[in-house]
């Protein structure tokens, strides 16, 4: 295809060319006096305490450096991507390097590297002028993620920022991992012996990618050695999780208004509709109300994978630099989709072999980066942490969501997609690309679903992840649909009647489908509410058990060296979950691991393994009566624990309902 075309204007760097005998000459040394000013802007702004900016100063280099995107918004997006892919690169750095994650460090290695790459690629910093099509993804993303913030807004205490916490079991462990690598200063699998007393085990060889971009951007907000720990850094996590989630959005309208090309603002506008009720009214929200930010990085780096496969960057050396640094962050991020990521960047490879070829050096140097990089997790996760057993786990009946979403959008977007792929003289190659993409989700999906049922019997929790993948790929597809439809034609004023008409009746069709208005329930999904509406109309006044006991056993019991404080609560989920949150908050994951995981779910067998797995001195906090009455029959039968065990009782009723 065609370069693209840009219309940039300078930043920065004003024009050299007033000396027309010397202007490279002078771009050099304008480029080289830059290197001191890589080093001394984060010094100034560590000492002014406006450690802030320099991500903000990051991103705005990177954009203006590369030449890929016709428009601000795809530049400054590109530039996220690019850095966030990198940057889980660099954790692998910051983990053995003296300085950690250290923003003068960081700041200053990353300004110098863009200052070097300026001088081999004789590039001036410029961006494309803002443009009216950026408009629409903005506003769209901003309206979704307005109504998806209102529990974060009325979450206005601790109590009920941990409703939200329990709402998704997996956002306690994701906390505790974002804090022991913001402690440790890079990624915790590097060297697994130093974090054996800081960390739950079976987290040590978790993708860590999205944890260590929270970690670093939280040392950039804080004063050194001031970052949020315990009951302070649940607000900020929150928000961290929310903002990945606003950028799963962003990309989805971003790609949708990309893989057509050239649109009507008509039918962008339909476009941004019906992306934006589908993703309120499909399992997206989901990773929200569950607690998932990994597979939302991973969902956003593939969608992005994928849309740069059917319709590439003009540059060829940027575009096989993305893909490449696209699939190093997919691994380290959430490497389920990693397999199908690496088949859609070979295939873009094969398809551009004569760019391949005219660029070998490039080519190579990236590939092999690439081949290096991006497997260790995956590596690590099969051969040394077992990962694959977890494509045994099950999910329950939302895996008709998934075949809802695959087949009542297929039906629709497939169709169009083959309309457009195979029409004569006008075929656009991008929609064939989008056709192999959503080939190899497809498989991919089936071929999780196979090992699931191999390992466990069934499809389960992976497929359905799986399914995710294919089922954003089908929402980005939409574009397909609008395309086919009639556009306003100029001074034809019946024609541009039929066509507001029909764009009107598709967008309320959709929102119709998706039960975005709460008038219809969403057909994607098999309970009366969607996932989104659940999300946002959460009860956070009433907390849950587990929220109300870990709340007040962390007022009553700070964490004790040398002790192991455990809760037994009247049933064993609600004692589960509630250590799981009392031991991340207070940063004892290690210690309570033996009492927590890998134990019966029937009392008063759990209560026994506990206090006998559990090494050393031991706090219990009995917050029922019947706990507290057979522990002490326990106890009284195995006198040799009472030695070592400790026993405190605050009963705690339950929340009213």
């Amino acid at each position: 295809m065609p370069a693209e075309q840009h219309t940039v204007a300078p930043l920065i760097v004003p024009s050299l060319t007033a000396s027309p005998g010397k202007p490279y000459r002078r771009w050099n040394l304008a480029v080289l006096a830059a290197l001191p000013a890589a080093w001394l802007l984060p010094l100034a702004a560590v000492a002014l305490d406006a450690r802030w900016v320099l991500p903000p100063l990051v991103l705005l280099a990177t954009a203006s450096l590369l030449r890929g995107g016709r428009t601000l918004l795809d530049r400054l997006l590109l530039a996220t991507i690019l850095l966030v892919c990198l940057t889980t690169a660099a954790g692998l750095l910051f983990a053995v390097w003296p300085w950690g994650m250290n923003p003068v460090a960081v700041s200053g290695t990353a300004l110098t590297a863009l200052v070097l790459t300026a001088l081999i690629t004789g590039r001036r910093p410029t961006l494309p002028r803002p443009a009216w099509p950026d408009l629409l993804p903005v506003i769209g993303t901003t309206g979704l993620l307005w109504y998806l913030a209102q529990p974060l807004l009325r979450a206005g205490d601790l109590g009920g920022r941990l409703s939200i916490l329990h709402r998704g079991e997996d956002y306690l462990r994701h906390l505790s991992l974002v804090d022991v690598i913001g402690r440790h200063g890079g990624y915790l699998f590097v060297d697994p012996a130093a974090v054996r007393d800081d960390l739950f085990s079976a987290l040590v060889h978790y993708p860590q990618g999205w944890h260590l971009l929270v970690a670093l951007l939280d040392s950039h907000r804080t004063p050194p050695g001031g970052g949020p720990a315990g009951a302070a850094a649940v607000e900020p996590f929150l928000w961290w999780n929310f903002a990945t989630f606003g950028l799963l959005v962003l990309v989805l309208l971003w790609a949708a208004q990309r893989l057509p090309g050239p649109l009507h603002p008509l039918s962008r506008l339909v476009l941004t509709v019906v992306v934006g009720a589908l993703v309120l009214g499909s399992q997206m929200p989901r990773m929200l109300v569950s607690g998932y930010p990994t597979e939302t990085l991973g969902l956003t780096l593939t969608i992005v994978l994928a849309v740069l496969v059917a319709r590439p960057v003009g540059a060829p050396r940027e575009h096989f630099l993305l893909l490449g640094a696209l699939l190093v962050g997919i691994g380290y991020s959430y490497y389920l989709f990693l397999p199908a990521a690496a088949l859609l960047a070979l295939g873009s490879l094969l398809a551009r072999r004569r760019e391949v070829r005219r660029l070998r050096g490039t080519t190579l140097v990236v590939g092999l980066a690439t081949a290096v990089l991006a497997p260790v997790p995956i590596l690590l996760g099969v051969f040394r942490a077992n990962q694959t057993e977890s494509l045994a786990a099950t999910v329950g009946p939302d895996l008709t969501e998934t075949w809802l979403a695959l087949g009542g959008l297929g039906v629709f977007v497939v169709p169009a997609l083959l309309v457009h792929a195979v029409r004569r003289g006008r075929a656009d190659p991008a929609w064939r690309r989008w056709l192999f993409a959503l080939l190899v989700s497809v498989v991919l999906t089936l071929a999780i679903g196979q090992a699931s049922i191999s390992v466990g019997g069934q499809a389960g929790y992976y497929f359905n992840k799986a399914g995710h993948l294919t089922t954003v790929l089908l929402i980005i597809g939409t574009a397909a649909v609008v395309r086919l439809l009639p556009v306003p034609p100029r001074g034809r004023p019946l024609r541009t009647a039929v066509a507001g008409l029909t764009a009107v009746t598709v967008a309320a069709a959709t929102v119709w489908f998706a039960g975005v208005t709460g008038g219809q329930r969403s057909l994607l999904v098999v309970t009366p509410q969607s996932w989104a509406q659940r999300w946002v109309h959460q009860d956070l006044d009433r907390p849950g058990r587990a929220t109300a006991v870990c709340e007040q056993v962390l007022q009553r019991y700070p964490a004790a060296d040398g002790v192991t404080t455990l809760i037994l609560d009247r049933r064993p989920y609600q004692s589960y979950l509630a250590n799981i949150c009392v031991s991340t908050l207070q940063g004892t994951t290690a210690q309570t691991e033996a009492g927590i995981y890998e134990m019966v779910f029937v009392e008063p067998g759990r209560t026994w393994q506990m206090l006998h797995r559990v090494p050393g001195e031991i706090r219990l906090v009995a917050v029922t009566d019947g706990a507290r009455v057979r522990t002490n029959r326990i106890l009284r039968a195995v006198p040799e624990l009472a030695a070592r065990v400790s026993m405190e009782t605050m009963i705690i009723d339950d929340p009213p309902s």
